[in-house]
């Protein structure tokens, strides 16, 4: 069967379902903002970053009180820890037992997680694509003859200055063989809707950002270190935000858990990771994942305050309460004890209210009773 399905349709040409599902869709919106008069391709990423998080919040939103609430409980459950130490499915049965009295689903960031995956792979193939440029491609044995088809009809062109990387063309056939193997380089307008097809490249140059080039590594906001690695200062953005967000919703350490110490690591593994990411992937998707990092952080912070951001290095300002603070311990009884009554019932007097004093027995008493007692003793 042919991979191309529903050619001509709004002037997409080639289809391949089901990854251009996801991809297409996205891939549309972010030339037609580029499109938009007096915007750029910077403009056009921010944009286009802040309409997908906007569609995408209300999978996270429960996602994100969830954790709060999760945030909140952990007095209570530090409490099950010390008190059933080294007794993990007693820990673990009162665990659940809190998240259920409380409302609190473990599982419920998976699904929002699972669903965001093929959506985030086909943004980052939208930013690349849309520049037209192809970096770090190298023709093998596999593909050497279908490379050199395209490049003799003209639908592939080398960058100058780079022996690796490859500029697509905006027009051409959209139906040859020689796609089936290299579809990377399937000319732009094969798959844009006819009122948005470009009549020239992408220009991924941005005169506001002192030319940064958004299809190749930052080098303008750069500190070269070694072996042509550079420490961009995009990165090191985008990482603080990573750092920020990802504290937020972290619980706070517990020498008595054992999952704390590895969620302690992530908490400064992934924004090391960013800041390498920027010296390895284009400047675009750097300048994507500040602006996408930034507004997860805005909505984490309205729905749940600072969380667990603070204290940082020892410092925790007045104005940024502890998330833990009004958390009610659990009222349900104990399973191992049994419940005695007359203690129930002092603790639900108002003091001062003159009732039974703990030990004695319920006052279902008749006017006199006092006096009958007496008379037997």
């Amino acid at each position: 069967m042919t991979p191309i399905i529903g050619a001509g349709f709004l002037g997409i040409e080639h289809f391949t379902p089901p990854w251009d599902i996801f991809f297409l869709p996205l891939f549309n919106l972010l030339v037609f903002l580029y499109g938009i008069p007096f915007f750029d391709f910077a403009l056009a990423i921010i944009v286009f970053t802040i309409v997908i998080r906007t569609i995408l919040a209300p999978l996270f939103i429960k996602q994100i009180r969830s954790q709060k609430e999760m945030q909140r409980m952990q007095p209570l459950i530090r409490e099950v820890q010390r008190k059933h130490k080294g007794n993990r499915q007693k820990v673990s049965e009162e665990t659940m037992a809190l998240y259920k009295e409380h409302g609190v689903n473990p599982a419920a960031g998976c699904l929002p997680v699972v669903l965001q995956l093929p959506i985030l792979f086909a943004l980052y193939q939208a930013l690349i694509r849309a520049s037209g440029i192809i970096q770090g491609f190298n023709p093998d044995s596999g593909n050497q003859a279908a490379f050199d088809v395209l490049q003799s009809e003209g639908l592939v062109s080398a960058v100058a200055g780079r022996t690796d990387w490859y500029a697509i063309s905006v027009d051409g056939p959209c139906n040859l063989p020689e796609f089936n193997q290299l579809s990377q380089f399937l000319p732009l307008n094969c798959q844009l809707i006819d009122p948005i097809q470009l009549t020239e490249p992408v220009n991924t140059t941005i005169g506001w950002l002192l030319g940064l080039d958004l299809a190749q590594i930052d080098t303008v906001f750069a500190l070269p270190l070694f072996n042509g690695f550079a420490l961009s200062a995009l990165a090191v953005i985008a990482a603080i935000l990573q750092f920020v967000q990802v504290k937020m919703t972290s619980p706070r350490p517990n020498p008595e858990d054992p999952t704390s110490g590895m969620t302690s690591t992530m908490t400064y593994t992934f924004p090391l990771l960013t800041i390498v990411w920027g010296g390895i992937f284009p400047s675009g998707l750097i300048l994507y994942w500040i602006v996408y990092t930034a507004y997860l952080v805005v909505q984490q912070f309205l729905i749940m305050g600072w969380g667990n951001l603070f204290p940082i290095f020892g410092w925790q300002p007045a104005w940024a309460p502890s998330p833990e603070a009004g958390i009610v311990r659990s009222a349900r009884p104990k399973p191992d004890a049994p419940v005695e009554e007359p203690d129930s019932t002092a603790s639900q007097r108002a003091p001062g209210s003159g009732g039974n004093r703990a030990g004695t027995r319920p006052a279902n008493r008749r006017p006199g009773g006092a006096k009958k007692r007496g008379r037997k003793r």
